[in-house]
């Protein structure tokens, strides 16, 4: 497995989003502990996760109590698997997504997350995503004491504009480690940032990189230039996508989402697809 840098530390080039195991339609327990461990079977050593991964109110941090049991239950060496959670977000068990990004949350949130995943320091905690109603400076400044307090080892954001990075990464005192903003062949405004992060030599994690739940097995119906080159390499569309953003820039890390082992092994070869100069011209061409 190839790897990349987040901070100073090593992770697979391909992480695992663990979102669609634990909200609306997720698969049940184990599969998804299977889908875990074929992640980490494969060499992926990057897993994503969040408090507010989960479908019912009484079941906040779902995900995250997966991850830990999945990770316990492995028969191989786990000492290396970096898990990257988030605080920030709700879900009152409607369906919405509800945003609190006071520092009282936070921190309590990050005090949760501690005692789900099992750990004495959560490897990457990241603010899931602005809250307009509270100061920006508040909620990375929380960020920045529970890094201060040891209570995480490393700190990012998540769905943030190239004003915000550049704050987050003041506040934190250069401790910027990882953004984590939406990316792919669907949804490609989070470049700026992109570019930013390659800039400033920090990480850059695609969310929904293959376009999200219920537009990824689609994705090669939908951007036919995909199709076409996975035709001709006798791959799938979806490694052909991963592999474009990996190329990118050597800070992408995207995390694509799965609840299947197959998915996941699937996306986990898109590191060893290393596409021509020409195929990326045409991918970065690609329209709907």
């Amino acid at each position: 497995m190839r790897t990349r840098m987040i901070g100073d530390v090593e992770v697979s080039a391909i992480g695992l989003g663990g979102m669609p195991m634990s909200i609306e339609g997720r698969p049940d327990r184990a599969r998804s502990v299977a889908t875990i461990h074929a992640a980490l079977d494969a060499g992926i050593t990057l897993i994503d996760t969040a408090d507010a991964y989960h479908q019912f109110a009484d079941e906040v941090g779902h995900n995250e109590s997966l991850v830990a049991e999945a990770l316990s239950t492995y028969s191989g060496d786990t000492s290396g698997v970096l898990v990257a959670t988030k605080g920030g977000h709700l879900r009152p068990g409607d369906g919405s997504w509800t945003l609190d990004g006071s520092a009282a949350h936070l921190k309590e949130a990050c005090e949760a997350s501690l005692k789900r995943l099992g750990v004495e320091a959560i490897g990457l905690y990241q603010f899931h995503r602005p809250d307009p109603t509270v100061d920006y400076a508040e909620s990375v400044g929380a960020v920045r004491d529970l890094l201060d307090a040891g209570k995480i080892r490393m700190a990012g954001i998540s769905n943030a504009s190239p004003d915000q990075i550049m704050q987050a990464r003041d506040i934190l005192g250069g401790r910027l480690v990882s953004v984590q903003n939406q990316f792919s062949p669907a949804f490609r405004s989070s470049e700026p940032e992109l570019e930013l992060c390659d800039d400033l030599g920090i990480a850059f994690l695609p969310w929904s990189p293959l376009g999200g739940i219920s537009r990824a097995a689609g994705l090669g119906s939908t951007f036919k230039a995909f199709q076409e080159i996975a035709d001709g390499r006798g791959i799938s569309p979806q490694q052909v996508c991963l592999a474009w953003e990996l190329a990118k820039s050597e800070v992408v890390v995207p995390i694509p989402g799965a609840s299947r082992p197959k998915t996941i092994l699937d996306s986990a070869k898109a590191v060893d697809v290393t596409l021509t100069a020409e195929e990326l011209a045409l991918l970065d061409g690609a329209g709907a």
